[in-house]
């Protein structure tokens, strides 16, 4: 088998992925736009969303399993007189409801929304990439199979109504702001905000605006990108991943890159157990945890991955 070649890019990247495209094909596009085969993503977002999309070449692949990303925004359309099989937009009708006129009153919009605040159990959209036996619901679900998807913890933090307005096919329309847990679905709560609301409802439109602590602000349009415009406004990893940065000497760096534990005064400072992200020359160079006054390798990258700003 043939050895991989060293990628020239290791980094983190935001972008805001345009309407119409999967996950799937935002990679595809990055790999040719940068000329690396190794690309990943973390945060599936569905073809009809469109916002923060986290995405890693070279090494920092290796990063997007750790991302935590708990905490994620969006504003979402809320399509009200009846349900879809997706939930969304893109899905056949399954249930109508008459747009009942209290779903024009602000106060009572705000009422509802306000019963979703807080920790609760949702129930996935059958159409999603949950695995159920080995195989996703959603190819399940286009096979026709009837998917029973088990509810999930979720929570919703926040869900400030922006907007009410009428469509011209005859819909009535919610924009609301949300912020949620990592593994909600605002497809879900749109559906289930429909019932409470005594109607129907789908998502018609859904920008995600955040993730974690990375926004729209630090996002850019997947058709400009090329390996200088990436490597300008790569994401700083060790901030990313929320863990502190230490420097790192060029001797210890030897080591560091050996897999050696490494002894150093910050480490004293710090909680057994705690992480860190060991940097030299703007690069993370290796995760480590501490023990007992030493920094402990758990994951080394002989190319540094781009991007640290501290």
């Amino acid at each position: 088998m043939a050895k991989r070649k060293p990628s020239q890019l290791n980094l983190l990247l935001a972008l805001d992925k345009p309407l119409g495209c999967t996950s799937h094909d935002v990679v595809a596009r990055v790999r040719r736009s940068v000329s690396e085969r190794r690309v990943g993503h973390a945060g599936t977002l569905d073809p009809l969303a469109t916002g923060v999309m986290l995405v890693g070449i070279g090494q920092a692949t290796r990063l997007l399993g750790q991302l935590t990303l708990d905490e994620k925004s969006y504003i979402a359309d809320i399509g009200f007189g009846f349900e879809t099989n997706t939930d969304d937009a893109e899905g056949e009708p399954t249930r109508t409801a008459p747009v009942d006129p209290r779903l024009r009153d602000a106060a009572f919009a705000r009422a509802v929304l306000q019963g979703f605040l807080g920790r609760s159990e949702q129930v996935p959209p059958a159409f999603s990439a949950i695995s159920v036996d080995g195989v996703r619901a959603y190819k399940r679900a286009r096979s026709g199979d009837e998917v029973e998807l088990p509810a999930r913890p979720i929570e919703v933090r926040s869900a400030d109504l922006i907007a009410l307005r009428d469509e011209e096919d005859g819909r009535f329309t919610w924009t609301v702001a949300f912020t949620v847990s990592k593994g909600t679905y605002i497809r879900a709560l749109a559906r289930d905000i429909g019932r409470a609301a005594g109607s129907a409802a789908h998502v018609s439109a859904l920008r995600r605006t955040a993730s974690g602590g990375v926004g729209l602000g630090s996002c850019l349009p997947v058709d400009v990108l090329d390996a200088e415009l990436a490597r300008e406004r790569a994401l700083d990893p060790v901030f990313v991943l929320g863990l502190d940065p230490v420097a790192l000497s060029d001797s210890m760096l030897e080591d560091v890159l050996l897999g050696r534990r490494v002894a150093c005064s910050n480490a004293s400072r710090l909680e057994d157990g705690s992480r860190v992200g060991l940097v030299h020359d703007r690069q993370l160079r290796a995760l480590a945890r501490v023990e007992a006054g030493w920094f402990v390798m758990e994951q080394v990258f002989p190319q540094g991955i781009e991007g640290v700003r501290s």
